[in-house]
């Protein structure tokens, strides 16, 4: 991943807050018939591990002890140079398009230990289900569909073995343009504008204005 300095994250809080909030992650590896991407939604259990599932059928199934990349992404959104003071008085801007990434390299391991798999659910599930009126439960099922149901599924361990965080929220721009990005993205509140301005309203910017390099 191209990581100019001053978009790279390197905070832990930062970068495990973005892989709770947006929990659902592309996992790519190579495969038997080459690389291959997966999307599904996983859990930082610790600093150290990801845990998921998958359907015995998936090839990431048969990837025991693979490397993998594991992409997490946070709101992204286009911005215009309209946005930007600096535009009105200079004309020496372009668009550009902000994002929060996380990168998880790790090494994959499987498991079909039933215990595993029906712990890994309730917690999934507790945590995804939290908010609703009637939160659903697996106990809210039948244990014999239960019961089928993990025989059907992989569960899957990432030992991380390092992580990048990639931030690209207007900080090589000065104060003043970065405030014109977030009052733009509520303006337009388009798709994850809100959040994407509520992110970049959290960023700590270094107090030496950053180049353009």
């Amino acid at each position: 991943m191209y990581l100019p300095t001053h978009f790279k994250e390197t905070r832990s809080e930062k970068l495990h807050a973005l892989m709770r909030e947006y929990p659902f992650a592309t996992v790519v590896a190579q495969g038997e018939g080459g690389v291959c991407a997966n999307h599904l939604p996983l859990e930082l259990v610790s600093d150290t591990q990801l845990h998921g599932h998958v359907a015995r059928g998936n090839e990431l199934a048969k990837l025991d002890g693979a490397e993998v990349l594991v992409i997490f992404r946070g709101p992204d959104g286009y911005v215009s140079p309209n946005w930007y003071p600096s535009k009105r008085e200079t004309h020496r801007e372009v668009p550009t398009w902000n994002y929060a990434v996380v990168h998880v390299h790790g090494r994959l391991r499987v498991t079909h230990d039933p215990v595993w798999l029906r712990s890994l659910l309730e917690r999934l599930t507790d945590r995804h289900e939290a908010g609703q009126p009637e939160p659903w439960h697996v106990t809210d099922a039948p244990e014999d569909h239960i019961e089928k149901m993990l025989k059907a599924i992989t569960g899957l361990e990432i030992d991380i073995e390092r992580i990048e965080g990639k931030f690209k929220l207007s900080q090589n721009h000065p104060a003043a343009n970065r405030a014109g990005v977030v009052a733009g993205l509520h303006e337009r509140a388009r798709r994850a504008d809100a959040e994407l301005a509520e992110l970049m309203s959290q960023q700590d910017i270094p107090q030496q204005e950053k180049g353009r390099s």
